[in-house]
């Protein structure tokens, strides 16, 4: 098996950035991280990621709270029963308000966990391939790839327009698997 060889090139142009990424993938090659200074829904759809599953989270929080809500304000008025007058004891007016500011609350907890879950903060590493000047003015796209495939990721980065390709070799650590087949952000 050949060695790992993290390909970094450099952009200072978005388009071009994109233009690369879509050669990469046109190419067949997986592997590929990007680094961005700005948040680019161009550079999103150019890495085909799919929609975010948060989405999922937060509607589920807030079934869970209405749920939960229900729960709560019938079994607690069954619990303690206060007739009053021949009113019902479960009345869904007064219920409502309840089952609203649980399902809000649920919600937004649940939108904030799976945010941070799904954009793996806190990072304890650094990713491989980036550099401190992607977070200002530089977009750079990584490539893991194996020796055999280096010459001609170089190449595709180059025809792209980087400014700056730079190879070096992946720490590979032996309890992670190597980089997701698909792109990442």
């Amino acid at each position: 098996m050949s060695a790992s060889v993290d390909i970094v090139g450099s952009f200072d142009d978005e388009h071009l950035c994109v233009g690369a990424i879509r050669k990469l993938r046109e190419a067949r090659v997986t592997g590929v991280r990007v680094f961005s200074p700005i948040p680019s829904d161009h550079i999103e759809h150019a890495i085909g990621r799919p929609k975010s599953r948060v989405r999922a989270f937060v509607l589920a929080g807030g079934i869970t709270g209405v749920i939960s809500a229900l729960a709560l304000t019938i079994g607690t008025s069954w619990e303690w029963n206060l007739v009053v007058g021949g009113k019902p004891i479960i009345s869904w007016p007064p219920f409502i308000i309840i089952c609203f500011e649980l399902m809000i609350l649920f919600g937004g907890i649940s939108a904030v966990v799976s945010f941070l879950l799904n954009a793996r903060v806190p990072a304890f590493e650094i990713a491989a391939g980036y550099e401190s000047r992607f977070s200002r003015d530089r977009f750079g796209v990584a490539v893991r790839a194996n020796e055999p495939d280096m010459a001609r990721i170089e190449t595709l980065l180059r025809e792209a327009g980087a400014e700056e390709v730079s190879c070096e070799a992946a720490i590979v650590d032996d309890r992670k698997s190597q980089t997701a087949e698909g792109p990442a952000l």
